[in-house]
């Protein structure tokens, strides 16, 4: 094997590893980015959290004052919410049959 064989092998590793430091600098920046953004989400999620506690106290204060139970409310609407994302009874025997029919 002559040395400009070596040369032109060592010189396409080298472009090759060039490139792989290049795409891994741009995945570095990538991730750096997300977790900024992941950051800034918690942030975001944290302080509407903590809005979204003030504000129920407010209105049960508010519905306190109207005489109105608001936590009755809330264990209903908690109730119905759950009587909607559950599939009735006949819905289930129709996605079973749907499912031994296949």
């Amino acid at each position: 094997m002559g040395l400009g064989s070596t040369a032109k092998k060592i010189q396409a590793l080298s472009d090759r590893a060039e490139t792989m430091y290049k795409q891994v600098q741009k995945l570095q920046k990538r991730i750096t980015g997300l977790e900024e953004k992941t950051d800034e989400t918690n942030e975001t999620v944290a302080r509407l959290d903590h809005q979204l506690t003030e504000q129920r106290e407010l209105l049960l204060a508010i519905a306190e004052e109207q005489g109105i139970d608001g936590e009755e409310i809330l264990a209903e609407a908690a109730i119905d919410e759950a009587d909607v994302d559950e599939p009735s009874s006949s819905e289930r025997d129709a996605t079973a049959g749907e499912t031994t029919a296949e």
